[in-house]
């Protein structure tokens, strides 16, 4: 952990339930000039001081930003702050940073993928309340392009807002010494209906009829790991379902694996926003087939393919990709550079530095 220093900015971290680890608070716990708390019910898998408090939930129908949950006890937190940060505008927890925020004297981000101004939940109280209360943050940090246009259709100046794509491990996330000699296509995501697991197993059974030595590895896990298991049970053993695993678990298959499919599809309350997976599979060395969907065309840019959700069309560019090894060669090599250019991890992590520092300079 880093120690204390009064040259840095303290920052304090109201957590999500269910966070996921090793992404946000991940990345703010790295900036060097930048002393960060976390505060919530159990202590995250960054390497920050913690403070714990219990939530209020009322369900748990909803994950991250949407869910209706909330922290106690807050002002009883004895560490000053400089920043309170939190995440996603509609968030309860958002709300709650800016009261926190307010009345501590502190300054206020929030960091967001949003790309939807017309998520019902900012018509919903208690989220609406939230929002509102957060659309007074100093700095909206915007892990996408989208989420600008996102900010300022709620009425967030645009001054208010800055644009720091994420990064990813390149040194973790490495292609293999050699491209692997079989056909693997390797899905990694949530097993939820929306990633769409199921037409992507629809699609790698159409592309067998052209690659029949072709293979399906499934990393997640979820609900959906009955459609997969289905697929197995006939027994000829070219779907296998891996399970959840670790980054350096998900790095490992990767190495193993000629492309990188997943299926997105939307909901009503969500839609794809970046997906860190496709730049782990990128900075791998893989070609990416995924359908198109919400604004994951800022994380995957051409030769690599945006289809529709059609499993026809996943076919084909799987075939395009599974059936030309020196095609996928060609897409990998140059996507690995892509990511190498513009989402090293530590780059990215300065750039989100420099833009708190930035505006932290401007207000004290």
């Amino acid at each position: 952990m880093k120690g204390s220093s009064p040259s840095r900015v303290r920052l304090l971290w109201l957590m999500l339930p269910d966070q996921r680890p090793y992404r946000e608070l991940y990345w703010l716990s790295r900036m060097r000039s930048v002393e960060v708390t976390a505060v919530g019910e159990r202590p995250p898998a960054e390497d920050v001081a913690f403070v714990r408090r219990p939530y209020r939930r009322l369900t748990r129908r909803f994950v991250e930003a949407g869910t209706l949950a909330w922290l106690r006890h807050l002002d009883s937190i004895p560490e000053d702050a400089d920043w309170v940060a939190s995440l996603e505008f509609c968030s309860l927890v958002s709300g709650q940073a800016s009261g926190l925020a307010r009345r501590r004297g502190a300054r206020q981000v929030v960091l967001t993928w949003a790309n939807d101004p017309e998520n019902p939940l900012y018509r919903i109280p208690p989220y609406r309340w939230a929002a509102r209360r957060a659309f007074q943050a100093d700095l909206a940090l915007c892990l996408i392009r989208a989420a600008v246009d996102h900010c300022v259709a709620l009425g967030i100046p645009a001054e208010r807002c800055a644009v720091v794509h994420p990064g990813v491990d390149t040194r973790l996330f490495t292609p293999a010494p050699a491209p692997p000699e079989d056909p693997v296509a390797t899905f990694v995501s949530s097993l939820e209906p929306n990633k769409g697991i199921d037409r992507v197993i629809a699609a790698f059974d159409l592309a067998r009829r052209f690659v029949p030595e072709a293979r399906l590895r499934v990393v997640g896990g979820g609900p959906m790991a009955r459609v997969v298991r289905r697929r197995m049970d006939r027994g000829d053993r070219a779907v296998e379902l891996v399970g959840p695993l670790d980054r350096q678990g998900v790095a490992s298959v990767l190495r193993a694996s000629s492309v990188f499919i997943t299926a997105p599809r939307p909901t009503r309350v969500w839609n794809e926003q970046f997906g860190l997976a496709y730049l782990e599979a990128m900075a791998s060395g893989l070609p990416v087939v995924t359908t198109r969907c919400g604004t994951n065309h800022e994380a995957v840019p051409p030769p690599n393919l945006l289809l529709p959700d059609d499993a026809e069309a996943l076919a084909e560019g799987l075939v395009s990709f599974l059936g030309d090894a020196e095609r996928r060669d060609v897409v990998g090599r140059a996507n690995r550079r892509y990511v190498q250019e513009h989402h090293d991890l530590e780059r990215q992590i300065g750039r989100m530095e420099e833009t708190l520092l930035a505006v932290h300079a401007r207000s004290v």
